[in-house]
């Protein structure tokens, strides 16, 4: 069915493109042009300066100009907008994207550096979000098994003074303020400063918290083919962690909404971080380029929390889990590429070779709870049950006894690790022009990955290291300059110490071996079609498979067990229809299983569309509407998040030629809906309806 519903897509692509009433036919030149290509004078997520319609995979590119009219102000509400991707709840504490129904939380990176500290990330200093689907190794590395987001910042720009402040309230009361200067300090160079303040609020009791973000950057251009780019930024976070609420009947109690399920004076989430980056960048040719960046960071993070982990219907009764884990991350990356165009007989090749060197030292410790009414040394004192009260009574529980929760007692201490990363990877990738009509990009790239856990409690260790060749290969037919149709291969893996360092997985109990990657491939065929110069479509069918390591049961022996296998297609178009109105419609259709089971977290379908109308130059208006279908919770299981549509709208004026103001609404029919869960009694209580002001001034 989903093949047919492709191949419908295709053809009326293929409608567009033979009325040739606004398809363009001009090159688009490998310049800074937002939402069509990949910033060019950044090191981004393709590595070369590549117009989408010659990326054979699909990718959505948000820009800061599509954030602003959107109100978007933070990850997620990109991703809802976005076609193929969802969200997870992170445990109330951090990002996380499911891509093509693959939950992740460390597939993010920042001008194309690795950005896997887990925390919620600001869009203060953001110039462009690339996210881009299926797993590719030779762009991401290890990890990227479903996809991977990419933030460009902004940089400094010599010859430019600007000056912007924007400040806003909803009516939940949170307060954000945000302030962007660009100075021009001489002919060769410029200082940039991006600087935001939050006050978090919404419509959950207790959740309240405060951002701070800090990013001066400094371009320096030593001559016409050599430019610096030096960054610091400074990260300093602090909210409530909400878990959601617990389910019964299948799907999240309606009943419960309006209650939280967690201590109200210490469930929290605190990140401080201070991360380092320079780049070089030098043309040597018309045909040549290359760029060096070397990154510095430290993180500093702490989350505890309790939560709902077990209820039963018409009980009255929950029973409640948690723990507190701090977690310290430096990580030294360097990274280095070279693009030449060569010409050889009637080819044109583009030639990509780089290398990335990572040295990454995490140490994280974490303690189950401790309910004083529990015996610490019998199993079970981590969990204890009470009442389901509005608001939840944690001194006294479901039995009558005095109780009180302790997060840091040393009875109660689960792990502590030291983890020690060392990866080294080089890659190299080839565009063939082999005609005016087909390019053909073939490319590998291959990691070393070395990791080993100091189990401190137990006085214990493992390493494991893997060396991996990851290929990637395209095919693209352009019947025409401004149509593409592709066809794509590509595989990516994840090595066995999971998303957070902290442990590595065995094979057989007592082998003393840790078991190989797992293996992730994606195939793709799709079509990009440039509509016009300022609107484009794209649509595409992808399939998506796993294959995990696992053990014979007894010998270290490995077994292959297939994994997760995900299918679906994807439509996006976007851009400027004419000259009043601009419109984002995004389409995914997918299913998937996890072995034999139903997959969790895949909305069978998901669609967006926000179209924003110009009544005049200074009066507009936008609806957007985002529809998710029915998902189940975890794999295999009966409970679901029931489907939604939510409906936002907003209105902006233009006061004056600098300054602007905006009114976003947010759940205009107030809706109550659970955008996505992390367990079983952990759903997410979507916002109720809001509105948020913003004034913004140029200077």
């Amino acid at each position: 069915m989903r093949q047919i519903l492709f191949l419908s897509l295709v053809a009326v692509c293929g409608f567009f493109i033979s009325t040739s009433i606004i398809a363009q036919d001009a090159e688009v030149e490998e310049v800074v042009v937002k939402g069509k290509v990949l910033q060019s004078d950044q090191v981004n997520a393709l590595k070369t300066p590549t117009p989408i319609i010659n990326v054979p995979q699909s990718l959505s590119i948000i820009t800061d100009d599509e954030m602003l009219k959107k109100g978007m102000r933070s990850v997620g509400d990109i991703i809802r907008y976005t076609p193929g991707v969802n969200t997870s709840q992170g445990e109330g504490h951090r990002d996380a994207v499911v891509f093509r129904g693959v939950r992740s939380t460390a597939d993010f990176f920042q001008d194309g550096a690795r950005d896997d500290v887990q925390y919620y990330r600001s869009l203060y200093n953001v110039e462009q979000v690339e996210i881009l689907r299926g797993p590719n190794a030779l762009l991401f590395g290890r990890g990227g098994t479903g996809g991977a987001l990419n933030r460009v910042t902004k940089k400094a720009m010599i010859g430019s003074d600007a000056r912007t402040v924007n400040v806003g309230m909803d009516s939940f009361g949170a307060f954000d303020l945000a302030a962007d200067v660009n100075m021009d300090l001489s002919d060769t160079m410029a200082l940039r400063l991006n600087v935001h303040s939050d006050t978090l609020e919404n419509h959950r009791d207790y959740y309240d918290g405060d951002r701070l973000g800090f990013n001066p950057t400094l371009r320096m251009k030593f001559s016409a083919d050599t430019t610096l780019d030096l960054s610091y930024e400074h990260i300093d976070h602090e909210r409530f962690i909400d878990r959601g609420i617990p389910t019964a009947n299948n799907e999240p109690v309606k009943a419960f909404a309006g209650i939280v399920f967690g201590d109200k004076d210490n469930n929290i989430h605190t990140v401080e971080a201070s991360v380092f980056r320079a780049t070089v960048s030098h043309v040597f040719s018309d045909t040549r380029k290359g760029n060096l960046s070397v990154t510095s960071n430290s993180f500093e993070k702490m989350y505890q929390n309790t939560y709902a982990a077990s209820h039963t219907a018409d009980s009255g009764v929950v029973t409640m889990d948690g723990y507190h884990d701090p977690t310290e991350r430096d990580n030294f990356i360097v990274t280095g590429s070279l693009v030449n165009e060569l010409i050889i007989g009637n080819t044109t090749h583009t030639v990509l070779a780089g290398f990335e060197s990572i040295d990454t030292e995490n140490s994280n410790f974490r303690y189950n709870t401790y309910w004083t009414s529990k015996d610490c040394s019998v199993s079970g004192y981590d969990q204890e049950s009470f009442n389901i009260t509005d608001p939840m009574d944690f001194t006294v529980t479901a039995g009558g006894l005095p109780t009180a929760v302790e997060y840091t007692n040393p009875c109660s201490l689960k792990t502590d690790t030291e983890t020690d990363i060392s990866v080294t990877s080089f890659y190299i990738q080839d565009q063939v022009d082999l005609t005016d009509n087909i390019v053909l990009v073939l490319g590998g790239r291959h990691d070393t990955f070395d990791v080993t856990v100091d189990d401190i409690k137990n006085g214990t260790s493992a390493s494991r290291e893997d060396s991996e060749f990851s290929p990637r290969m395209g095919v693209i037919f352009k019947p025409r300059d401004a149509v593409s149709i592709y066809y794509s291969y590509s595989e990516s893996f994840a090595p066995r110490s999971g998303e957070q360092y902290k442990k590595l997985t065995g094979g057989a109990p007592g082998s003393g071996e840790t078991l190989r990657p797992d293996y992730f491939e994606n195939t793709e065929l799709g079509v990009k079609v440039d509509l016009s110069s300022d609107l484009s479509l794209t649509a595409a069918y992808f399939d998506s498979e796993a294959d995990k390591a696992g053990y014979d049961g007894s010998s270290a022996e490995y077994i292959v067990e297939r994994g997760l296998v995900v299918d679906g297609i994807e439509l996006e178009l976007k851009g400027r229809v004419n000259d009043n109105l601009d419109v984002t419609f995004g389409y995914t259709s997918m299913e998937g299983k996890n072995g034999t089971k139903d997959a969790r977290e895949i909305p069978e379908t998901m669609y967006s569309m926000w179209a924003n109308y110009e009544v005049n130059p200074k009066l507009g208006w936008a609806v957007g509407i985002m529809h998710q279908g029915e998902s189940l919770i975890k794999d295999g299981g009966s409970q679901i998040l029931p489907e939604y549509t939510r409906f936002d709208a907003a209105v902006y004026y233009m006061i004056s030629d600098d300054l602007s103001l905006r009114l976003h609404m947010e759940n205009l029919t107030d809706e109550l809906y659970f955008p996505h869960s992390h367990s079983t009694h952990q759903a997410s209580v979507g916002r109720e309806r809001n509105f948020r002001l913003s004034l913004q001034r140029n200077f």
